[in-house]
Formats: structure tokens, sequence, C-alpha cells
């Protein structure tokens, strides 16, 4: 989680640019980021694939009024409402955007395209239908900050205790790049969102990179099965918590305008 899904940033700026809060050009650029180009393939009414642009506008005109993101994980629909090839997709990715006002959504497709040694990304949005429900697991924006803070005590008491938190030069580098990005004053979230979100996504995204650096990088200092288990009993809960709060904020936005109607 030291970047933020893409999924995330489409839901954010895509909302922002389907509010009229910012324009086209600027909503695109934010959600590409770093990558070279994204496209939209299987939209209703497209014979191929499109540009990220002439996508968010067809999803517009197809009566799309909001986006939210989903994060599942292997026994964990979050985000997800079905049908069970979308849930399928989405799992394997691992993110997805559902829209609102349109029972559709997008699964990202990433790969890496160009000669060795100057290989860029590009990623395909693939467009498929979902069932308009209730999106699984997602709480409120309250409640996904009390959890969060909850959940990151109790683990940073059993961890303390077992003295097994991840270490070592890797993960001192992965802290100082994510600390140098936050320094740098990145925007977590497009213009329109309420300032809690903003608060809840930084904080998701926090612990999700301790959790992250945590499992990819050993066992820390566990060094017995029950110490291990240990560990991962901690980790595993915090880390769902802190997905489960990532998609309450980015999903802040619809759930707002949802609220205020």
């Amino acid at each position: 989680m030291l970047s933020e899904p893409r999924s995330g940033r489409l839901v954010s700026w895509g909302n922002a640019l389907l509010a009229g809060l910012v324009s086209p050009d600027d909503a695109v650029l934010a959600i590409v980021g770093e990558d070279a180009v994204h496209r939209v393939e299987g939209l209703p009414g497209e014979s191929g694939p499109v540009g990220l642009t002439l996508g968010l506008g067809r999803l517009r005109a197809l009566g799309v009024t909001g986006l939210r993101v989903a994060l599942p994980a292997p026994g964990h629909p979050l985000g997800l409402s079905g049908p069970p090839e979308f849930n399928k997709r989405a799992l394997e990715a691992e993110e997805a955007v559902v829209c609102h006002g349109g029972a559709l959504g997008l699964v990202p497709e990433v790969f890496s395209a160009g000669p060795a040694g100057d290989e860029h990304v590009e990623v395909v949005w693939h467009c498929l239908e979902v069932r308009e429900a209730p999106p699984a697991d997602v709480p409120s924006l309250g409640e996904a900050e009390r959890e969060l803070a909850e959940a990151l005590r109790e683990a940073t008491a059993v961890l303390s205790r077992l003295d097994v938190a991840a270490s070592g030069p890797v993960a001192e580098a992965a802290i100082d790049a994510y600390r140098a990005r936050a320094e740098r004053g990145r925007d977590v979230l497009a213009p329109g969102y309420p300032p809690r979100a903003v608060r809840v996504l930084e904080l998701a995204q926090r612990v999700g990179l301790l959790m992250s650096v945590a499992f990819e990088n050993g066992h820390g200092g566990a060094v017995s099965a029950s110490e291990m288990a240990s560990r991962t009993a901690a980790l595993r809960p915090v880390e769902r918590t802190a997905r489960r709060a990532q998609v309450a904020a980015y999903n802040a936005f619809v759930e707002e305008r949802e609220r205020g109607r």
C-alpha cells in the first residue's frame, strides 16, 4: 500500500470530474500518474478500446454519477456487489471501480510495454456489468477511523511485546520513500472530498505501508512457530482494517452526496 491503488486514483479524480470540480485534462493527468497511458475497453457503444478522457465522458453519458472503489482480498469481497464474473476479475486484480448510477464496473489490467531497458506501464480498464446492490463490508468514515485507531493500538502492543516488528535497510528505505512523498505535499484525494476522508485515507495508507513492510520483510524478530503465528495474527486484522478504511475514504464522495439528497 505504499502507493495508492489505481482504482483509488480513478475513483477520486473521476468523482471530481463528474461533479464538475476539475477539468478532464487535470483528472486524466492525475489518474494516469506515472503510467504511460490508460485505456478503457468494453464500454457499451464502443467497438474497441478508447482513451480515458473519452471513456469517462461515455460513462457520464450512460448515466454514471459517481464512482466507488473495491479492494477485495481472498475471503474478503470488500466493496464488491457481484456478479461472480466481475468479482473474480476484481479479486485477481485486487482492486476495481464500481459505477454509481449505472450497472457497470472497471477492472484494471496492468502490463509493461516497450523495448528492454525502456519499458513503460500501460493500463487497460475492462468494463463489465455489475449488480446494483450495496457494496460488501464498507464501513462509514467514522467507523473506519475508530476501527483503524483501535486495530493499530492492539497490533503495536502485540508486536512490541514479541519484538517482531519489521526492520532493516529495505524496511527503512520504504518508510523513507513514503515520508518523502508526504513531505512533497501529495494530494491523497481530489477536490470535493470531506476533510475527514482525507484524514482517514492518510492514516490508512500509513498503516498499510507498515503492514506491507512487515509482511514483505520476513518474520522480523520472531524465531519460534508460536511467535510467527502471533505476529501474523496481529498483522492480518490490521491490514484488513486498513483496506476497509481506504475504501470508506475513497467512497465518501458518493456517500456524502447521497446523504445530502
